[in-house]
């Protein structure tokens, strides 16, 4: 059965599909904002009704991004709860009132891991380090921005991350900041990954063996960096690890329209040839020296022990087996 959701919530739907909201975290916060105000403009008479009407809006929010593990995850957050709710839920108001805290306690809790995490990561940091970060992290901007408050006098590269420029963002944010930033295309990491003392980068995902998946390009900059010898941080949430990676599950990675890159009527006038356009890349864990998140920071290995500790329940779900 299919729902009319609020405007609302499928304007939210399309802005994370087209890319106008961006960044794993913002965008698990904005779909757990949308399943709140599915329950806030819900007409639903029964509970089951206002259930089956906030899965599908689940389900609609889940088809905009298949790489962005924060989204499911967001949205297990609050679904799985509102399917183990027992009797503090006795009516449909009652599931309303729920739907809506838990979903505040989410967003809440999002932001306050990613101050947690420029507050643990900043220990990493030294006075006079220079950091070469890819692609926009919220959590990446906190913990520089942390160790700048703390008097460590950092530089910044940062590259470009075509094709939507997300670095600009990045690079935006810690100038306004009076860090000095200098912004490279995506292709002159190598060249420049020498001046660097240590490489920073975000997740869109993080599978239980610890590899990462984020922006195109990232695995390339791992890949300079592990030549160079220079350390790769990876700043994430923990609900940005994948429960289904500890089910032999892949993550899926998103591959884009052509037309981010070149325009339909450009592209017919070049004979013979097609368009690729990927959003995302793995880095094997071999290429990751830390992993930091706001329980701490782990090595890549660590991973499973996270999924276990946060998705326990999901995983025994899916597997049977673990407790």
């Amino acid at each position: 059965m299919s729902y009319i959701l609020p405007e609302k919530v499928m304007e939210t739907a399309q802005d994370i599909k087209t890319m106008k909201i961006r960044g794993a975290g913002k965008i698990a916060r904005t779909a757990v904002n949308a399943l709140k105000m599915t329950a806030e403009a819900s007409k639903a008479e029964t509970i089951e009704d206002l259930r089956a009407e906030l899965n599908f809006a689940a389900k609609t929010l889940l088809q905009t991004r298949p790489s962005a593990v924060s989204l499911p995850n967001g949205i297990r957050y609050v679904i799985g709860r509102v399917a183990r709710a027992g009797k503090e839920v006795s009516s449909v108001d009652d599931l309303k009132v729920y739907v809506i805290w838990v979903a505040d306690q989410f967003i809440e809790n999002s932001k306050r891991a990613v101050q947690r995490i420029g507050e643990i990561g900043a220990k990493r940091i030294k006075d006079g380090d220079v950091i070469l970060t890819h692609c926009h992290s919220s959590a990446v901007v906190a913990v520089i921005k942390t160790a700048w408050k703390q008097g460590k006098k950092v530089q910044v590269y940062s590259t470009e991350t075509r094709p939507l420029f997300q670095g600009r963002i990045t690079a935006r944010i810690l100038g306004q900041a009076g860090i000095p930033v200098t912004m490279i295309v995506d292709s002159a990491a190598r060249h420049f990954i020498n001046k660097a003392d240590k490489v920073i980068v975000g997740a869109d995902a993080i599978a239980a063996n610890g590899a990462l998946v984020n922006k195109i390009g990232t695995s390339m900059v791992a890949l300079a960096a592990r030549e160079a010898r220079i350390l790769f941080f990876v700043a994430a949430e923990t609900y940005k690890f994948s429960p289904e990676t500890m089910a032999g599950e892949l993550i899926v990675l998103e591959e884009r329209s052509p037309s981010e890159i070149i325009s339909p009527e450009r592209l017919k006038t070049m004979e013979n040839v097609s368009v690729r356009n990927p959003s995302f890349d793995v880095t094997p864990p071999e290429y990751i020296d830390l992993i930091i998140t706001e329980k701490g920071i782990i090595p890549p290995q660590g991973a499973v022990s996270i999924l276990q500790e946060e998705f326990g329940w999901f995983i025994s779900e899916k597997m049977g087996s673990l407790p």
